[in-house]
């Protein structure tokens, strides 16, 4: 038994059981992975794979089980690895950071900033994504911390940690007459149409869970991935936007007006999380701590490392 074996039992899965992905993934030969496979289960003395011909459609019981301990054993090889490079290299290194757009746009800056005023050798890598996208780089080891407002916290591998709170706004053209409002009401809002989140990103179903209580239909007319692009077609004055607060800027959205929603919608919050078991460098406990002050060192090892 060998790592690369490991490596590809675990990436078998990843790949969907597509022995020519994984090759890629593994920078090998397909026929090498088949040899692989053969050979470790030749030294097992046991099928790790549900075949049809010479096709792998799916793993085992006893396949089921063993991937559970190669993951394991993975997490381990990269958590000596980081250990070594804790002591030989303290300030310098790698930290890869997963974050939804609102994150890596409105909230990361400050931080990063901060952090590489302290760790200038460190090399940081910042992956965009859905918040399913966020957790999945985290679970296979390929982002170290990830940002996101859905998803962390329903997963028991990751270590979650609230960041912060935050609620949706409305913003408008300027001179808008949802803007001449004293207060502003849901049924006022729902009778404009509304540019806003994709489901799934930026607390969207919380968002029409406020509307459906309240008996309206709003119409959304159009969904983006990002505040940005919302932003941009109300300024074309296609509709209102109802993005996150956090997400505009009085210095830079100079055409718009954001209307306080903090008494209509509902409030949300960002977590940051880890994956369980994952040893951390000690610049990313303190990138951590940017974040959050109250995200001690000893207050996340105590979670990450409780596997």
């Amino acid at each position: 038994m060998n790592f690369q074996q490991l490596r590809i039992v675990r990436e078998t899965v990843r790949q969907n059981f597509n022995l020519t992905e994984v090759a890629n993934v593994l920078h090998t030969s397909q026929s090498g992975v088949s040899k692989h496979i053969k050979d470790l289960e030749d030294e097992l003395g046991v099928e790790l794979y549900v075949r049809k011909g010479k096709r792998l459609l799916g793993l085992t019981d006893p396949g089921r089980e063993m991937l559970k301990l190669v993951e394991r054993m993975l997490l381990d090889a990269n958590n000596i690895k980081n250990l070594a490079d804790q002591y030989s290299q303290q300030d310098a290194g790698q930290l890869t950071i997963a974050a939804t757009h609102t994150q890596a746009r409105y909230i990361l800056p400050r931080v990063i900033t901060a952090f590489k005023k302290q760790y200038p050798k460190v090399h940081l890598r910042l992956h965009q994504g859905s918040p399913k996208e966020i957790a999945q780089l985290l679970l296979e080891g390929e982002a170290d911390i990830g940002l996101a407002t859905e998803s962390l916290g329903e997963m028991e591998e990751l270590a979650a940690f609230p960041l912060y709170t935050w609620r949706h706004a409305v913003v408008v053209p300027k001179n808008h007459a949802l803007a001449s409002l004293k207060k502003l009401t849901l049924e006022a809002i729902a009778e404009y149409p509304i540019i806003t989140y994709h489901e799934g990103f930026t607390g969207r179903a919380r968002v029409e869970k406020v509307f459906q209580e309240a008996g309206l239909t709003p119409d959304i007319i159009m969904s983006a991935l990002d505040a940005d692009v919302i932003k941009s077609y109300v300024e074309l004055d296609l509709g209102i936007g109802i993005i996150a607060a956090v997400a505009f800027s009085p210095e830079r959205d100079t055409a718009l007006q954001l209307l306080d929603g903090s008494h209509l919608f509902l409030e949300n919050q960002t977590k940051l999380a880890v994956r369980k078991g994952h040893l951390l460098r000690r610049f990313a406990y303190r990138f951590i701590e940017i974040c959050s002050p109250e995200l001690t060192e000893a207050r996340v090892v105590g979670q990450v490392s409780d596997v």
